[in-house]
């Protein structure tokens, strides 16, 4: 038998068939539910088929005595959770503690009182549903906390075969296409001109699928590094890394003419070399999709609420407003390669980088009028 839903049920047990009659009219005027019994076998049987809320236990009772009825029902799983009060006239200190180390909660001294009797019932029954809550919730966040460890496992084992494949991608197949390369470049430097002008095109494109494959391979590893070959982050002096990234890019910014300025940049907590990469690529684009002279490039630092707010403008050819979502997915390109060199993953690299570090990243452009790439990173 379930227990009352709405925690109204009480067990009174005592040997007097005249103070079970006063308890149960008193409690049932109140809304209780009153069950009694007049032993303690009784109560024990009663107890485990009824599952009430509280039991109100008299101490003195021939046979199994208050003290011993309690301590069975302790014992026993499907009871031990029920709060047990007693009814005694004993006034010993001792009879008091030997009642709390047999599991009761709680004493009333006979001739009882309605009202304390009340008061005591409500408190502790109060008290049970909070604990009894508190007990559910304990429960529900450590099947949260098994989940998310089972979880973190199972990404793991995901970042250990991804490193194993990155392992595969960067020597067992990087080694057999370099040799194809090499061959099809020595193809066409030896035999250029002795066969027709289809063979020389024909190991043009060889040689140029050749060296896309390399590249997208080399792209696809750095992407799938982000995670497994991730670094603890730390303080990070983005003006020190954007000066590395110039460093690394000064055969493109000069082929390009760019005029780049920049605020004074933060000091951010983060992964250096990822921070790196992200600059890296969103001012490679910005040189490379040139659309006048002179190119101007700024760098631009605010400060918002709880968060830095980085940008790189450019005055390049800019992006229609249908393309804002679609270039920061994967593989996705606006232009041919005949156009613009590629693979399509850089962006897609950006915001892997931007949300490892807790932050946004979006674009604002106007077609033929260039673009403002800016993302955030938590202050």
């Amino acid at each position: 038998m379930d227990r009352d839903p709405e925690g109204k049920t009480i067990l009174i047990v005592d040997d007097m068939p005249a103070n079970l009659g006063v308890l149960t009219t008193h409690l049932e005027r109140e809304g209780y539910t009153a069950v009694v019994a007049q032993g303690g076998e009784e109560c024990i049987t009663r107890a485990h088929f009824v599952q009430p809320d509280l039991i109100l236990l008299d101490v003195m009772m021939p046979g199994l005595d208050g003290f011993e009825t309690c301590r069975r029902l302790k014992a026993a799983p499907e009871t031990q959770d029920i709060p047990v009060v007693f009814m005694t006239a004993l006034t010993d200190t001792g009879d008091k503690l030997t009642g709390f180390s047999v599991g009761g909660i709680d004493y009333v001294t006979k001739p009882l009182d309605g009202a304390e009797v009340l008061a005591r019932i409500d408190t502790h029954l109060t008290l049970h549903r909070l604990r009894r809550q508190l007990a559910r919730q304990n429960e529900q966040l450590q099947e949260e906390i098994d989940a998310r460890r089972e979880t973190e496992a199972a990404l793991r084992r995901s970042n250990a075969e991804l490193e194993q494949l990155a392992y595969v991608a960067s020597h067992d197949m990087q080694e057999p296409l370099r040799m194809v390369a090499s061959y099809l470049q020595l193809v066409a430097q030896r035999y250029k001109g002795q066969l027709d002008a289809d063979a020389d095109e024909f190991i043009g494109y060889a040689v140029d699928g050749a060296k896309r494959m390399q590249a997208l391979i080399n792209d696809l590893l750095a992407y799938s590094r982000l995670g497994t070959k991730a670094r603890p982050f730390e303080a990070t002096d983005c003006d020190k890394v954007v000066d590395i990234a110039l460093g690394h890019l000064a055969i493109a910014r000069t082929e390009s003419g760019a005029q780049v300025t920049r605020d004074p940049l933060p000091r951010v907590m983060g992964d250096a070399s990822q921070l790196l990469q992200l600059f890296q690529n969103l001012l490679a684009n910005a040189f490379k999709f040139k659309r006048v002279d002179p190119l101007q490039v700024h760098i631009g630092a605010q400060a918002i609420e709880g968060a830095w707010r980085i940008s790189v403008s450019d005055n390049g050819i800019g992006i229609a407003p249908e393309y804002f979502e679609r270039i920061f997915v994967l593989f996705q390109r606006l232009h041919g390669r005949g156009d613009y060199p590629g693979t399509g993953i850089g962006l897609a690299l950006c915001k892997k980088i931007v949300e490892r570090h807790g932050g946004t990243i979006a674009v604002e452009s106007k077609e033929g009028q260039g673009s403002t790439f800016s993302f955030t990173i938590p202050r």
